[in-house]
């Protein structure tokens, strides 16, 4: 019996040695807001990886000349400084080798962007923003699967001005970030005949007390408030405006979560008038109910855009790695196209292709509230630049209500 308990140890052992001499491992790095009030909004980005990283794993991992080769998440905070991103990112790739390293703040991929990439030393930048300045420096290993502000921005002006509202006060998070989107929706008000009464930018990744702007804004007596950062900060302003008696609608930048903002203040009915982006998870797409539970089950929590988002990204690199047979930086990124499109009985998320800047094709989604109640999902897609290229891409989609489907060509850039 002892010389059998023995063989079994050898046989157990001899079993893990093979399995370790057999696989190897393909490091992602994520840098972002992992504490402080911004902590949320980056823990999402984070997950969405993680889930990603274990269903990968736990089929197999991917095959590379016959080895197979598994997916590690490494993570560090950078309470979305830029020096602490940078460093960050640094270390992944030098210490561990990460193929790519993911961060969810614009001011902080600039300063990832200015690492010098060689051949030995390259790695792709996961970026999740919709602030496309950082898309129009044409960084090689750049991708990101958000879709450019602006379109929210021109859709959101539209229903704003066409519910009556003129006088627009700003409270938007400061930083790049909050900056353009301040920016590009006055320069939007302004020219559909709105006024803006005011600007008060606040930093949502640090303040949690929103007194003193607010004060000032409401004493010019605004129809409505363009607000905005994480979603948990943005939870506090909409409490503490409705606190001081302001009645008036919101207009919610994009990384803003309604549905998360709803869940933390109790009652839909603080939002009313509201004008956002969507909920992802109200989308109709075959695979999200299952994503959905697997989510909360794995992490306690509903899902966002970032996670889902971050999740597909993930996979379709995966999907990459095992087409093409190569974990190289380079040859990933090259080769993305390679993986697409998916469609939504396959990722939670729809991602169309890919353009040659890095971004991802993807729809985004609005949403508004009225009578307490929140509307339906207006899924948009603003990428096709011909109506011919839109009724294409409808077709491709596998929303079970394809009426819901909207086209909404992105403003040219000069």
């Amino acid at each position: 019996m002892k010389k059998w308990t023995t063989l079994c140890v050898t046989v157990v052992f001899l079993m893990a040695a093979l399995k370790t001499a057999c696989a190897a491992e393909i490091v992602i790095g994520f840098t972002g807001p992992l504490s402080g009030p911004a902590a949320e909004y980056g823990q999402d980005c984070l997950y969405g990886l993680d889930m990603a990283a274990r269903e990968i794993n736990s089929a197999g991992g991917v095959s590379i000349k016959g080895k197979k080769h598994f997916f590690r998440i490494e993570k560090l905070d950078d309470r979305a400084d830029p020096t602490q991103a940078k460093n960050n990112a640094l270390r992944f790739v030098n210490q561990h080798r990460a193929v790519a390293v993911f961060n969810p703040v614009s001011t902080t991929l600039f300063a990832i962007m200015g690492i010098p990439q060689t051949r030995d030393r390259q790695f792709i930048i996961g970026a999740y923003t919709s602030i496309h300045s950082v898309m129009q420096k044409k960084h090689p290993m750049i991708i990101n699967a958000v879709s450019d502000f602006v379109t929210y921005v021109e859709n959101m002006a539209d229903q704003g001005r066409a519910g009556g509202w003129k006088k627009l006060a700003m409270l938007a998070t400061s930083g790049t970030y909050g900056e353009a989107w301040r920016k590009t929706f006055a320069e939007a008000w302004i020219a559909r005949g709105g006024q803006v009464i005011g600007d008060y930018p606040t930093n949502y990744y640090t303040e949690t007390d929103f007194s003193a702007p607010l004060t000032a804004a409401l004493a010019k007596k605004p129809d409505v408030l363009l607000i905005g950062g994480p979603s948990a900060t943005t939870a506090l302003v909409v409490e503490q405006a409705r606190d001081k008696g302001f009645r008036g609608g919101f207009i919610l930048i994009d990384q803003a979560k309604p549905d998360y903002i709803a869940k933390t203040l109790g009652d839909v009915k603080l939002l009313e008038g509201m004008i956002s982006t969507g909920a992802i998870g109200a989308l109709p797409l075959p695979s999200l109910p299952a994503y959905k539970k697997k989510f909360h089950a794995a992490y306690k929590r509903d899902i966002t855009s970032e996670c889902v988002l971050h999740y597909s990204v993930l996979r379709v690199i995966a999907k990459t790695i095992q087409i093409t047979g190569s974990a190289h930086p380079a040859d990933i990124r090259a080769n993305l196209h390679m993986a697409l499109p998916v469609s939504g009985d396959e990722l939670p998320s729809e991602l169309f292709g890919i353009q040659e800047n890095g971004h991802f094709l993807c729809g985004l989604v609005m949403q508004t509230v009225k009578d307490g109640s929140f509307s339906k999902v207006d899924y948009i897609l603003s990428f096709p630049q011909t109506k011919e290229e839109f009724e294409k891409y409808k077709k491709m989609s596998k929303t079970a209500e394809p009426e819901m489907i909207r086209w909404a060509p992105a403003a040219k850039k000069d």
